[in-house]
């Protein structure tokens, strides 16, 4: 009995590593502290988040304090890496997912 051909087998690639592509995207996540006042969070979402209303700062702010996290922005990584820089340089517990 003759053996049959044998295809090559072909070469595995295997790529390890990590990167962010902006294009991807995050979300800014605040958690509860009960170390600021609605008015101080206010006025930082305000002041960090791009289009943000104190109407809509209030709502997230109400959550937070109730639920115990609310996800505040998202966007391209780079904004939300800005975004949540400004909110824990104001002392607010915050994470870029």
């Amino acid at each position: 009995m003759a053996a049959l051909p044998t295809a090559p087998l072909p070469e595995t690639i295997e790529e390890t590593g990590t990167s962010i592509d902006d294009e991807l995207g995050a979300r800014v996540i605040v958690y509860n502290c009960d170390c600021h006042t609605y008015q101080q969070v206010i006025d930082l979402f305000c002041r960090a988040i791009p289009k943000m209303t104190p109407e809509r700062a209030f709502e997230l702010a109400y959550r937070i304090d109730h639920v115990g996290s609310a996800e505040v922005y998202e966007g391209p990584h780079k904004e939300c890496e800005r975004v949540a820089a400004i909110l824990a340089g104001g002392g607010l517990r915050v994470a870029v997912q």
